[in-house]
């Protein structure tokens, strides 16, 4: 795992990657067998989003802020938000070609 924007978000950043990363493992592995329908599909992503939010919410509520300070004391923040304004994502990009496909 890499460090944080900031070396006191970095343990913050460690515990959210863990926690998300097996809240992810158990997403993925029944995710295909729930998704014979999409109501099914549906209910079994419900109940996965609120199981995030029990076990991993609060970590990456503690992570957030602390990188939102460390932008803003570094001075991150204004330039974010300039890039914001020059280049606004209003909508997806455009998927690349694929080597040996045509446009």
């Amino acid at each position: 795992m890499s460090a944080s924007v900031s070396p006191e978000c970095t343990p913050l950043k460690h515990e959210y990657d863990s926690c998300f990363n097996a809240w992810f493992e158990g997403y993925l592995e029944p995710a295909v067998a729930a998704s014979a329908s999409s109501k099914e599909r549906e209910a079994y992503s419900t109940k996965k989003a609120e199981e995030f939010q029990q076990k991993c919410g609060k970590i990456w509520e503690s992570y957030r802020l602390c990188v939102q300070k460390a932008v803003k004391e570094k001075g991150l923040d204004k330039l974010l938000q300039q890039a914001r304004e020059e280049h606004p994502l209003t909508e997806p990009p455009p998927n690349p070609t694929q080597p040996g496909q045509s446009s």
